[in-house]
């Protein structure tokens, strides 16, 4: 039977406190509710003796129905003569959570220097906090702050706030790196010498101050700490929390100690992007395990081993986390990655043919000429089919103008078009708020009574990077365009020296892959946006 270690999510307390990210008290909600859906064991909700909106949050997560989690309230030791007269004790009994968490000082320099009353006061709060709660029936998690600091200068003070918290009945002790400064040997070091003077169970709870908040929980959990405390993706005031989707996977697949019930832990890729995109915080591409590149392969020896062995290249299946094997394509990646992405397209092409080498030297050509197809794979699609299956354009263009126009101060484009579908000549003209705008207004516009569904495409992003700023206003740009229908999103490349011919080769890309997509001819490996709401 594997070991159990209780994951104690802190993401809507310490993930609160980073910067940019202000939780509403229903963005709340919806974290506790998916951080159940995971299997964390409990989740802590915030600090309701310091804000409203705190104590909003615990007074409707009463009408959760949670499965799997257990709701704690955090705070602090008494401050009051008493614990009965402790406004903070006191909200936290009153947010009716089955575990309250507080943290005392253990520091001999912060009872000095911050609290300011005498050694032994400071252990008759932690004492008297404890006991508070234990008699109102409350599960207690005692935090100690600025453990390992304390310990390093003042070992035995240290030691007695510890025995203050156990002898009022604390039902985990929780060692706290809260300055993040600590080393993983000095963690082991210290909980394995400490824990020989507790009888209860013990945690770590690690800031990521020197980037160890990871390799710090997983040395505490080794010298025997049961309980691990973090946040979702890492968040937490200045360098952030120990990341548990970082930690769920190296304590339960490298370790054997079970975090997640093990049906579970392919959830944990999209929960970690749920909470980043209720956060309004850009998902790290990098992240291991849960990153959009964790398990994406460019290089050209990589991609030709991965394809016949995982192992040579992947530490864990990619599936285990729910997350998935990438293959980029590019300068680097070699014949290999072109065969990959081929067989997904249902095109026949193997490495050793002619075709292999000539597309993988046109591919070498358009990347040294500043295309990055890896940015761009609906452009890489449509460039698979035109070579292997003389892909016919869906149209023709005649030409294209854009004027553009400043008259009282204001700023006006428009874009007239001439094309041919089919043999038959359309000529279409639209203003816009830019001359890229315009141009593709008009070539909609042109087209949308051969292609109706291009109504239901739209652009969503647009992004133009100078390649050579030595160059000046005569640099090659690069353009990239997010497109997306109602159930898929792709990306699509032009390069140039004229920003518009760019934007003009991203544009009829974009729409040519929606017209390809729409008639069944390409399994597009574009990203589906509707699936993931849907699982959401």
């Amino acid at each position: 039977m594997m070991t159990r270690v209780e994951l104690y999510d802190t993401t809507l307390r310490d993930g609160a406190q980073t910067e940019r990210i202000s939780y509403s008290v229903q963005d709340k909600l919806r974290i506790t509710q998916k951080l159940d859906e995971l299997g964390v064991a409990c989740v802590e909700g915030g600090w309701p003796g310091s804000n409203p909106k705190d104590a909003q949050f615990f007074q409707l997560a009463r009408k959760l129905s949670l499965k799997t989690a257990v709701l704690a309230a955090f705070g602090s030791t008494r401050h009051a003569a008493t614990a009965a007269k402790d406004a903070n004790l006191n909200a936290l009994l009153k947010a009716e959570t089955s575990v309250i968490t507080i943290f005392g000082k253990t520091w001999d320099l912060h009872v000095r220097d911050v609290l300011r009353v005498p050694l032994d006061e400071n252990l008759r709060m932690i004492e008297d906090s404890v006991r508070y709660l234990k008699r109102r029936g409350r599960a207690v998690v005692y935090d100690a702050e600025h453990f390992f600091d304390g310990y390093r200068e003042n070992a035995t003070y240290a030691l007695a706030t510890l025995r203050a918290a156990q002898s009022a009945g604390a039902d985990t002790i929780v060692f706290c790196d809260t300055n993040g400064g600590r080393l993983p040997a000095e963690i082991s070091t210290i909980i394995s010498a400490v824990r020989s003077h507790l009888q209860v169970p013990t945690g770590i709870h690690v800031h990521n101050d020197c980037g160890l908040a990871v390799a710090n929980s997983i040395a505490a959990v080794q010298a025997g700490c049961r309980q691990v405390q973090g946040t979702i993706n890492g968040y937490g005031e200045r360098c952030g929390n120990a990341d548990l989707t970082n930690l769920i996977p190296v304590l339960q697949l490298k370790l054997g100690l079970e975090c997640l019930p093990p049906q579970k832990l392919k959830e944990l890729t999209e929960a970690s992007h749920f909470v980043a995109e209720v956060s309004n915080m850009g998902q790290t591409p990098n992240q291991p395990f849960v990153g959009a590149t964790a398990f994406t392969h460019k290089g050209g020896v990589h991609v030709n081993a991965v394809m016949k062995n995982p192992r040579t290249y992947e530490h864990i299946d990619p599936n285990l986390v729910g997350n998935q094997r990438k293959i980029l394509v590019s300068e680097l990646s070699g014949r290999s990655a072109l065969v990959v992405k081929a067989r997904a397209l249902n095109l026949a092409l193997t490495k050793d043919t002619p075709e292999a080498k000539r597309l993988l030297s046109l591919l070498q050509d358009l990347e040294h000429q500043g295309f990055h197809f890896e940015a761009a794979e609906g452009s890489f699609e449509l460039l698979l089919q035109r070579h292997l299956k003389h892909l016919k354009p869906f149209f023709d263009l005649e030409s294209f103008r854009i004027v553009i126009e400043k008259r009282g101060g204001q700023m006006s484009s428009e874009a007239s078009i001439k094309l041919r579908v089919n043999g038959v000549r359309e000529h279409a003209a639209a203003e816009g708020d830019g001359p890229v705008n315009a141009l593709d207004n008009a070539i909609r516009r042109a087209l949308a009574q051969f292609y109706p569904t291009l109504a239901r495409m739209h652009l969503t992003d647009f992004k133009v990077r100078v390649l050579d700023e030595k160059a000046g206003t005569a640099a090659k740009v690069r353009v990239l365009i997010e497109s997306q229908d109602e159930q898929d999103s792709w990306g699509t490349i032009g390069v140039s020296e004229n920003i518009i011919e760019a934007s003009w080769q991203a544009l009829v890309d974009s729409i040519e892959y929606k017209l390809l997509k729409d008639q069944g001819s390409t399994r597009h490996t574009a990203h589906s946006k509707q699936n993931k709401r849907q699982r959401r």
